[in-house]
């Protein structure tokens, strides 16, 4: 892979080597003008000029005055790359996805209102909230993967209208919500926004424990993932700052610890070893008619079993509750980013600032080796043979990856469209996508007939899942399909061109990722504001210009 610098640099030449004096790179935007249109209902219609491909998209982008978020450096990116991508249809799509998250969903930028007396801290603790897309409430998952896609643009500031402020924002935001309610997935505006809390009818009905404030949760679905994504988005955003000080300040250590805590909470089986049945952590039960809306056994969720290694996760990142609680994929990627978030405990540690924390004592090592036993956990216990047909009718047995187990042997072989998934596994870094075993698995995933949730038809091939249900499949499924293939083939690089060929020609003309789309009928879909698919969409363009850039070349038509 080429060096991201040499890559950027001739295209936009405004994009120097880190520095330890940064330059402030955005200016940001907390409210526009009430005169500007919701973004749900705009985002349902066609607006002017429509690209000259085909598809005839609209452009979907905010007016300047209207948008969350400005930055300069990414408005010269999306600006420049018109040079590279040669389809106007393909342009388009780009020019409206990729600063999805900075136009709309940026609902407010600020800072804490602290009850101490430190003047300097209540100067500093930067908030940032950020919606989902059309709901309004802030997903621990979604906040940290939509501001994912402008990794490559991040470099240390101190200044409140950079990217980096953005992060710490999320950060910190993130870390008081986890220390209010760890085993929640969604929230509720900050009370220094001034926003109201949004209203979710659909929990109404939900029996909880533990409780929670629903003026301060939107919604309360343990999902291993979520804690996962609060270490996920602190990992990036020291590697690409290298600002180990803003770790030793506020509640991320704290947090980190929480996390810890409710992890091993959440590895308790439901038998004890006399057979007696043992409280859980966590139960979850809603009054609705869909199963996957609630747990099974009284808001229990099904049985696990002792000494696995593995951590519980009542729903996935869909928000569907698991059929077996073992989650692998999330798992996966706890095991990853809970071993990089222990070096930055070290480093936190060996490097005291004036007025940092110090990180409680073993912190780091125990990260360090809860990230080592899940890998463990995983291989022993994830990995199932599975016969099958080789190229000349003879039956092999495969090694693959499970989708969930619960530990007695019981497991589901599928993949969910939702990251993380295991498709993602090579996205978030848990292993190559050259692994054997993900190999093995990646083909059953796509493969006819050997996926339940793999949607096909003339309109889109891709991974879907129970929430939008047979026949719905995922554009993000089929980004994460693009962004871990191989592209050291020909036919694989025809394979991302039939995929991302079928992403373009999907959008009912809207020019946005949607949530899902009928595979029959590209006038069917879920969502019209779905940020963070929208962001994925661009950074997926980034990673093939890295890659192939040849392939942004071709036509699309």
């Amino acid at each position: 892979m080429k060096a991201l610098t040499s890559i950027i640099t001739p295209i936009l030449g405004l994009l120097p080597a880190r520095q330890s004096s940064p330059q402030p790179q955005a200016q940001a935007q907390v409210q526009p003008p009430s005169s500007c249109p919701d973004y749900s209902s705009y985002a349902k219609t066609r607006h002017a000029p429509f690209s000259s491909g085909r598809h005839a998209l609209s452009y979907q982008r905010p007016s300047p005055s209207c948008r969350t978020f400005n930055s300069s450096t990414i408005e010269s990116f999306i600006t420049n790359m018109s040079s590279v991508i040669s389809d106007p249809d393909l342009y388009r799509l780009f020019q409206n996805t990729y600063p999805n998250t900075l136009d709309t969903a940026i609902k407010w930028h600020g800072v804490a209102a602290h009850a101490s007396n430190n003047s300097a801290e209540e100067e500093e603790e930067e908030l940032t909230f950020i919606i989902t897309g059309d709901i309004n409430a802030m997903w621990l998952r979604d906040s940290a993967n939509q501001l994912a896609s402008y990794l490559p643009f991040l470099r240390p500031s101190s200044s409140r209208d950079s990217l980096a402020s953005l992060y710490r924002g999320v950060i910190n935001l993130q870390a008081r919500y986890l220390l209010t309610s760890p085993f929640c997935n969604s929230f509720q505006p900050p009370a220094e926004s001034g926003i109201p809390p949004a209203t979710n009818s659909a929990a109404e009905s939900d029996t909880v424990y533990p409780g929670y404030d629903a003026a301060k949760v939107f919604e309360c679905k343990y999902e291993l993932d979520s804690l996962a994504s609060f270490l996920q988005i602190s990992a990036q955003y020291h590697a690409a700052t290298n600002d180990t000080s803003f770790f030793g300040k506020f509640q991320w250590l704290d947090a980190v610890q929480v996390v810890l805590d409710t992890a091993e909470a959440m590895m308790t089986p439901t038998y004890g070893p006399e057979g007696q049945v043992l409280d859980s952590p966590y139960t979850f039960t809603r009054m609705t008619t869909r199963t996957t809306e609630t747990l099974a056994n009284d808001g229990l969720g099904s049985p696990v079993a002792r000494d696995t290694g593995l951590i519980r996760s009542a729903f996935r990142p869909s928000d569907d509750s698991t059929i077996f609680q073992f989650l692998v994929s999330s798992n996966m990627m706890f095991a990853k980013y809970a071993g990089d978030v222990a070096s930055i405990i070290h480093a936190v540690a060996s490097q005291p600032g004036q007025g940092a924390k110090v990180p409680p004592a073993g912190l780091g090592d125990e990260l360090t080796t809860l990230s080592t036993s899940l890998r463990q956990a995983i291989t022993k216990h994830a990995i199932f043979p599975i016969p099958t047909l080789n190229g000349t009718g003879r039956e092999i047995v495969e090694q693959i990856y499970a989708y969930e187990v619960d530990g007695f042997g019981s497991h589901s072989l599928m993949d969910d469209a939702n990251l993380p998934s295991l498709l993602s596994a090579p996205l978030f870094g848990y292993l190559s996508s050259s692994d054997p075993v993900y190999q093995n698995t990646r083909a059953r995933i796509l493969g006819n007939n050997t996926n339940p949730y793999m949607m096909r038809g003339p309109v889109i091939n891709a991974v879907g899942g129970p929430h939008a249900g047979p026949g719905m499949g995922w554009p993000m499924g089929s980004i994460v399909r693009i962004l871990t293939s191989e592209l050291d083939t020909e036919e694989k690089t025809e394979e991302v061109w039939r995929v991302l060929r079928e992403l373009v020609g999907s959008t009912d003309g809207l020019g946005l990722m949607h949530e899902s789309v009928n595979s029959w009928d590209g006038t069917k879909w879920t969502r019209e504001w779905f940020s963070w698919a929208n962001g994925l969409f661009g950074q997926m363009i980034w990673d093939l210009w890295q890659r192939k850039p040849e392939v942004l070349g071709r036509s699309y038509q």
